[in-house]
């Protein structure tokens, strides 16, 4: 992919969102960044704002992460959802939700900016 994109930072810690928000605001292929700071938030900005990708932490409150990513693809499947959390454990739970990646968070810096155009 050689276009700009827009990203959806989802979670529930606004310190996890900061970090993920310097790091993606520094990158030229990134036009755009939204935060969402639980899963209904999430489902809510992805229609409004149609972004390129979601990155999406697993478990929040309100509406949880892997469901949030039921919901948008079921309803936007062109939307690419990147689950990002702590739990390296919840992978086979975040596929059958549909995300098209998944990552733990700590990794690597390449690791995560590849999985926007993966």
């Amino acid at each position: 992919m050689d276009q700009n994109i827009q990203v959806l930072i989802a979670d529930d810690r606004s310190r996890s969102r900061r970090g993920l928000r310097a790091l993606l605001t520094a990158w030229p292929m990134v036009e755009e960044v939204y935060e969402a700071t639980n899963g209904q938030e999430a489902v809510r900005l992805v229609k409004e704002y149609h972004p390129d990708v979601v990155l999406m932490d697993a478990r929040m409150p309100v509406l949880d992460g892997l469901e949030a990513t039921r919901l948008i693809k079921s309803q936007w499947p062109e939307v690419k959802v990147v689950v990002l959390t702590i739990d390296a454990g919840r992978r086979a739970d975040a596929m059958a939700a549909g995300a098209n990646n998944f990552l733990v968070k700590g990794c690597s810096t390449g690791e995560l900016l590849s999985a926007l155009y993966v």
